[in-house]
This record gives C-alpha cells, sequence and structure tokens, in this order.
C-alpha cells in the first residue's frame, strides 16, 4: 500500500531543503543567499498565519496535493 505525502510534510521538507540550500550558498558563495533563507521563513509564517503560501496553492492547484490539517 502506497501512501503520498500531505500537504504540510511535503511544505516541511521543501522549506528545510531551501533553507539547508541558503546556508550553504551563503558560506560558499556569498551571504546575500542568507535572504533565500528569510523568504522561506516567511513564508513558512504565511502558511501558519493565513492558511496558504506560494508553495501550498502551487502544490495543491498543479499536482492535487491533499492537505492532513483543515484550514
Amino acid at each position: 500500500m502506497r501512501r503520498r505525502w500531505p500537504l504540510e510534510r511535503i511544505l516541511f521538507s521543501l522549506a528545510g531543503s531551501m533553507t539547508l540550500l541558503s546556508v550553504v550558498l551563503a558560506l560558499l558563495v556569498s551571504p546575500w543567499f542568507l535572504a533565500l533563507a528569510v523568504f522561506v521563513s516567511l513564508n513558512q509564517w504565511l502558511f501558519v498565519a493565513a492558511g496558504a503560501c506560494p508553495a501550498s496553492l502551487v502544490l495543491e492547484r498543479a499536482f492535487g496535493i491533499e492537505r492532513r490539517c483543515p484550514r
């Protein structure tokens, strides 16, 4: 039996990956890549406060990913 990941789990993994990538790029390339981590954090808070963020809208509408937690 194969289960799909819910939207919240995908968003959490996407945010963690992007934050890690921004830290690595900030160390190797330029400290300005930390702005990416700030952008990711703001999107996480937007999801918490409003129940949606740009990434969640794309995942829901384009890929049909379903939520586990109701709005």
